[in-house]
């Protein structure tokens, strides 16, 4: 069935509708990576999104059980240049169409992604709708145009109730801001008592907990949108070990007396170098961001930078000078991507280590 992708600036991009045949709006963005849509489909990150696939082949492997980042995926569309039908791989339970159907989400074929794309770097992302092709285009793009980006996507896609993933290592309370279960699950291989809470979950009501250390999850939206987890974390710094991963680095920037800003069409994609500045190396890196710390705006705080962006100098990675806490804007648990940065998780374990030991000197 033809449907059409309508964007703000009033490109209009027709193609073949496949999963829900719903009408939804959003902040129309792109991934470069080859692999991994489910991952990124089911990435809370994505929130309120369109998601243009760039690589051109899309659901040739179909859907498995165990590549979901979570349960309910909260995108508003997928756009892709071709959609494989019947897919083919050992672990494949169902075609992304069905899934899609299943969520209620709608996926748009056939159209030039390159062209999207190219769009999109050169004005930043758009707002965008999938509809049918009997709407009034130039009501759409009125309606697209007086539109807001939605505030509360961390409110919707954070844990309502806190929850326990029972281990034998270091207690990790886990603050749920859309956390991806690769995060969850990189935790859990380290033997680490996981307690996943809320976004809002107070200061106090971590420290109650019995912390050893606190994970800063990712998350959708703009950093500035979620006040109360920027207090919390300045009650927790110098308190508790902290790792901050991709909405976590913003927050704990924040809170670390820094700036943030929207980039004009953000980094998503399994293939960002990041150069570690007290090393001098290379880790090629997933992320999923559309906001950035300001570099600038560390100079005067107690953050100090430890990770650059190779194409674009952005801060990548940040620490808190006089405190045991650190954060990075790509995700080390990949999911999908590489993993050339999963050794950050064993330094927060040796952290929380550290921390423990010195409280039993104190």
């Amino acid at each position: 069935m033809k449907r059409q992708l309508i964007l703000e600036d009033g490109s209009v991009f027709v193609g073949e509708g496949f999963g829900a045949l719903k009408e939804l709006s959003g902040e129309v963005v792109f991934n470069t990576g080859m692999t991994g849509y489910q991952e990124i489909l089911s990435d809370p990150s994505y929130c309120a999104q369109i998601v243009t696939m760039t690589y051109p082949l899309i659901g040739n492997y179909g859907i498995n059980r165990d590549d979901f980042e979570s349960i309910t995926p909260s995108i508003n569309g997928l756009i892709v240049k071709e959609y494989e039908p019947e897919p083919s791989h050992c672990h494949e339970e169902e075609p992304l169409h069905e899934l899609l159907t299943a969520k209620d989400i709608p996926g748009l074929a056939g159209i030039d992604t390159r062209k999207l794309t190219r769009l999109i770097r050169e004005h930043g992302t758009l707002k965008g709708r999938i509809c049918s092709m009997e709407v009034d285009v130039a009501s759409v793009i009125n309606e697209l145009k007086a539109a807001d980006f939605p505030h509360d996507q961390v409110e919707r896609v954070s844990t309502k109730d806190p929850y326990h993933a029972p281990g034998r290592g270091n207690r990790v309370v886990l603050v749920d801001f859309g956390m991806k279960h690769g995060i969850l699950q990189e935790l859990i291989a380290r033997q680490c008592d996981v307690v996943v809470v809320p976004y809002n979950t107070t200061a106090e009501e971590i420290i109650r907990l019995g912390a050893d250390g606190v994970m800063l999850s990712n998350g959708p939206g703009n950093p500035i949108d979620v006040p109360e987890a920027i207090e919390m974390i300045k009650e927790l710094i110098g308190n508790v070990p902290i790792f901050g991963i991709c909405l976590g680095h913003q927050l704990l920037a924040l809170a670390g007396g820094a700036t943030t800003s929207k980039l004009r069409f953000g980094h998503r994609g399994s293939n960002h170098p990041v150069r570690d500045l007290e090393t001098g190396k290379i880790a090629i890196t997933a992320q999923n961001h559309g906001f950035t710390v300001d570099v600038d705006s560390l100079e005067g705080t107690s953050l100090q930078l430890t990770h650059v962006a190779v194409n674009d100098g952005t801060v990548e990675g940040i620490r808190v000078k006089n405190a045991p806490a650190f954060s990075v804007q790509y995700h080390p648990e990949a999911s999908p991507g590489p993993h050339d940065a999963n050794d950050l998780f064993d330094q927060f374990i040796s952290m929380m280590e550290t921390a423990k030991k010195r409280s039993v000197h104190v």
